[in-house]
């Protein structure tokens, strides 16, 4: 395949989504990581892989990554009802409240990034802005669209970045090494294509939201006595 102006283009919108320098916050995020370090379940760069491949198989694969996939088909067909419906009904699923400010704390940032830099035409930018909160999901489909970026790009990046802000709290929190931290996250290469390919092929109604160890660190997280991260 001969590159093109279109096909760069396209990467290159693709790394700017995927970017760790998107002005959203992840950063300051753990998703129960620091929590679980904090009960002794993650104490080294072993336990540290362990926690992370579980909650990118038992967790996103069948909840969040479904949910954007489908929120990104109703962008593009226009199915703006769906698109609000999954909004409300992901904001719900949340298991905790940390974890539900954080979705809505990085879907607004990102959303007024994309309104602002008009990564969409101006009938679904209106309706981005009229979802209040907007869940992290719904804003990253919107931008993918906006963008250029096809569904499986789209979920895969998402799948991408949720890797590698894990292994950035692991290597802050547990303590672990930077290479350590990479090997970890070099281990996600091989778990992250089928991931997304389930993730495309699962319906609404096979969506699970069911991880009860992740809301109970979550909810100990809230109160927990040194924190550096938000959830």
């Amino acid at each position: 395949m001969i590159p093109t102006t279109t096909s760069i283009r396209k990467l290159i919108a693709l790394l700017h989504l995927a970017s760790p320098a998107l002005p959203i916050g992840a950063y300051s995020y753990s998703q129960g990581l620091e929590a679980a370090i904090d009960a002794q379940l993650v104490h080294d760069a072993e336990s540290a892989r362990a926690w992370i491949q579980s909650g990118l198989e038992q967790v996103l694969v069948v909840n969040e990554l479904p949910t954007l996939s489908i929120i990104y088909r109703a962008w593009e067909t226009a199915s703006f009802c769906e698109v609000e419906r999954l909004n409300a009904w992901f904001l719900a699923s949340r298991e905790s409240l940390e974890l539900r400010q954080e979705t809505e704390q990085m879907g607004w940032s990102l959303a007024q990034l994309a309104l602002a830099l008009r990564w969409h035409d101006e009938r679904r930018q209106a309706v981005l802005s009229s979802l209040k909160p907007v869940c992290l999901p719904a804003a990253f489909a919107y931008s993918a669209g906006g963008l250029g970026v096809d569904q499986e790009s789209c979920v895969s990046a998402y799948c991408f970045s949720w890797a590698e802000n894990q292994v950035a709290a692991a290597v802050k929190s547990v303590p672990l090494g930077q290479n350590a931290g990479q090997k970890i996250l070099f281990a996600m290469h091989a778990l992250i294509p089928d991931a997304v390919l389930r993730a495309i092929a699962t319906t609404a109604d096979q969506i699970s939201t069911f991880a009860p160890h992740l809301g109970i660190l979550s909810a100990r997280h809230a109160t927990q006595y040194s924190r550096l991260f938000r959830s």
